[in-house]
């Protein structure tokens, strides 16, 4: 049999993770294996239970019948609250939620405890099974008290401090993998500090862009993953350098250039460049780090809409967007090239750099929160925070934003007093004193000792001078 292919993998997991019927229909199948299993070694050793056969049959047929009335409920309160949360935060929550594992653990107890109640009830003739109908007890006992879990579990996920944490804890997740490195962290022999403008004369020297082969897609879609290994593993074996033209989270034309192949006399076949990338119909959070700002972004962003009016949540979104800036900005963003065992360059792809994090994390909540005390208030406390605690190569974006805040209070504040009041930094928005301007803190992701030497790297993209990235 051969190995699957790098895009079925993907595919195969992605859907696992994200449907919500799997784990319910496989406790199906396990509960009416097991009560099989179970009636026959109460068979074999003689366990029966001095209790009626047809008064236990009655009772199991009840209690199958609830649990499937508790799944059914269970199930519409969920579409329900999801649609109630996506219309109050955002749309792109949905995924989140039914891809959450206690969720799906949840509705797998109660389909076990329905299948086995049920199971049992069809095979009692003239005894009863004991250890079969403890087990059948127990787990109608067990899905009540998952019930109440649920309940409380939903409770907390669908808030917005819930959600946006969630989200802000992912999103630090796949910042750590996308971007391994910290500024402060010296690199082996093996793999030499360059910046942007190395890589981009090496990169000169290496490839021929007048003959470059272009490997277009074969259908739209947004870019999901990629597979940097086998990329690279297929760049070795016909001696050339792949770039991918667009990055995670770029939709792209079944006409549009997915490929750039730069060196090979002999180009890898059209096919199988196409299986090393996952092209679907919604970016994910694998290899997107700035999924998560764009998420949090668009919750604050709802919240500070005419229809809903609610800062405070604007403010809490922002409490996630600092946390994520602080990790962000203490991290090499220079992850757009990768290298065979002997450090020739073989995959190049695009990488978003420190502007890209800083836009998407201010500019929208600036303009929609410019007229709101509160939400400036936490913007300019989020802002200096930054400026004090990160290296300097990355402080000069963050003034700018700073200067632009100002100018946006200039113009929504006519009042010297509101104007005074808003340009103070606050980091509960309206309630605190004055927030101080930190440098660290618990927590706080630790800053290189030399401020002033740390690199500024770009994205990199094959093609494009360094200091136009």
């Amino acid at each position: 049999m051969l190995p699957l292919s790098w895009i079925r993998r993907y595919r195969i997991r992605t859907y696992l993770a994200n449907a919500t019927w799997v784990m319910p229909v496989s406790a199906l199948v396990i509960a009416l294996a097991l009560v099989r299993t179970t009636v026959r070694i109460d068979e074999i050793f003689q366990w029966r239970s001095s209790f009626d056969a047809a008064s236990v049959q009655a009772m199991l047929v009840a209690l199958a019948s609830a649990l499937l009335t508790f799944i059914v409920f269970v199930c519409s309160s969920l579409l329900v609250a999801v649609q109630l949360a996506s219309a109050q935060l955002t749309p792109r929550i949905i995924g989140l939620v039914f891809r959450d594992f206690g969720t799906r653990f949840s509705l797998a107890v109660f389909c076990f405890t329905f299948a086995y109640c049920l199971g049992l009830a069809v095979r009692l003739v003239d005894w009863v099974p004991f250890v079969s109908v403890q087990i059948a007890a127990f787990s109608c006992i067990f899905s009540v008290a998952i019930f109440f879990y649920l309940i409380d579990h939903l409770g907390r996920s669908l808030r917005p401090v819930g959600a946006l944490a969630r989200v802000a804890r992912i999103g630090e997740q796949v910042i750590s993998q996308v971007y391994p490195r910290r500024l402060s962290d010296a690199w082996t022999a093996q793999t030499p500090e360059r910046d942007s403008a190395a890589v981009q004369q090496e990169l000169d020297r290496l490839v021929d862009r007048a003959s470059a082969v272009v490997v277009t897609g074969s259908r739209d879609g947004t870019i999901m993953a990629f597979d940097t290994k086998g990329l690279v593993a297929l760049a070795v074996r016909h001696d050339c350098v792949i770039e991918l033209a667009n990055q995670a989270g770029d939709f792209v034309s079944c006409d549009e250039a997915l490929f750039r192949i730069y060196g090979a006399k002999t180009p890898p076949a059209i096919e199988e460049l196409r299986g090393m990338i996952a092209i679907g119909r919604e970016r994910t959070y694998e290899q997107d780090p700035s999924y998560a700002f764009r998420i949090i972004v668009d919750m604050a962003s709802k919240a500070l809409s005419p229809a809903i009016n609610d800062p405070t949540t604007a403010v809490l979104a922002m409490d996630q967007i600092h946390r994520l800036l602080r990790s962000v900005g203490v991290r090499r963003l220079d992850e757009g090239v990768t290298r065979d065992a002997t450090g020739r360059i073989r995959f190049v792809y695009w990488t978003r750099d420190w502007a890209d994090f800083v836009s998407l994390a201010v500019t929208e909540i600036r303009h929609f929160g410019s007229d709101s005390i509160q939400v400036m208030r936490r913007l300019r406390a989020l802002l200096d925070d930054l400026i004090a605690a990160l290296p300097t190569a990355r402080t000069e974006l963050l003034r700018k934003e700073l200067a632009s805040l100002s100018r946006s209070l200039d113009r929504k504040f006519a009042d010297p007093e509101d104007r005074a009041l808003a340009d103070e930094g606050d980091l509960q928005g309206v309630g605190g004193n004055r927030a101080p301007r930190r440098s660290g803190g618990a927590g706080a992701p630790a800053v290189p000792a030399d401020r002033t030497a740390a690199p500024q790297e770009q994205g990199i993209r094959a093609g494009q001078p360094a200091e136009s990235q």
